[in-house]
């Protein structure tokens, strides 16, 4: 028996291109209409940014949380898991998030949305809207059927997408970060292993909203006190 360490991620796929992607469309197929609920869902965010205020910062984050949960179960524990093994265990750390979202929407301090006009607020809008406009897209690209579409709050990587894009303007902790940033990098790797074109969206939205979050947590730091006294007397 060969070691562990010689096989790739190649070898413990146990689906082809064609089929991890018909995958969606049996989803849309056995969801719909919730794809009007999640497209409610989407506007809401996009009103929560625009308005920026603390009981929206809630609403967002509870939403969130109902969207993670609802992929956990109806992507990665329902249908995800007849074709890899790993599913159930993706289905806990969507599940996981989703507790912490809740956390973030029931805390004492509400989740304070951040302006999306500066640079980074607008990277991060942009992110959001990747997740709920761009993900659908990407089938027709991809030259695959629209059924295949992936759709925010549906399929996992534009609920990912979008769910940065709101960890940016909300400067959530960074606990926050890692179930979203860890599925970047098993779903790239997978598409990659899958030939896909699309593999490096996700890791690049994640890679540019932990760029974006560690520039804004550099300027959130307070400035040294002797800079402070000199900048006071000068």
């Amino acid at each position: 028996m060969s070691e562990w360490w010689t096989y790739t991620l190649s070898d413990l796929l146990m689906f082809s291109r064609p089929t991890y992607f018909r995958l969606f469309a049996l989803l849309n197929e056995a969801v719909w209409p919730a794809h009007l609920i999640a497209i409610l869902v989407g506007l809401t965010l996009v009103a929560a940014i625009l308005r920026g205020a603390g009981k929206a910062g809630r609403l967002a984050a509870a939403l969130l949380a109902v969207c993670w949960l609802w992929v956990a179960w109806t992507y990665h524990a329902q249908r995800y898991a007849g074709i890899n093994l790993a599913a159930p265990y993706f289905a806990m750390g969507f599940a996981l998030q989703t507790v912490l979202l809740c956390w973030l929407a029931t805390h004492r301090r509400a989740p304070a949305i951040a302006s999306w006009r500066g640079p980074l607020g607008g990277l991060a809008f942009a992110l959001v809207l990747a997740g709920l406009l761009l993900y659908p897209l990407l089938a027709a690209f991809d030259g695959r059927p629209w059924q295949q579409a992936e759709v925010f709050g549906i399929a996992p990587d534009p609920t990912v997408a979008a769910t940065l894009g709101m960890l940016l303007l909300w400067r959530a902790p960074p606990f926050l970060w890692i179930v979203p940033l860890l599925w970047c990098a098993v779903s790239g790797a997978t598409l990659m292993e899958l030939r896909s074109p699309q593999a490096w969206v996700l890791p690049g939205i994640g890679l540019l909203a932990l760029a974006a979050m560690f520039i804004a947590r550099l300027r959130m730091r307070p400035l040294p006190r002797q800079h402070q006294h000199t900048s006071s007397t000068g």
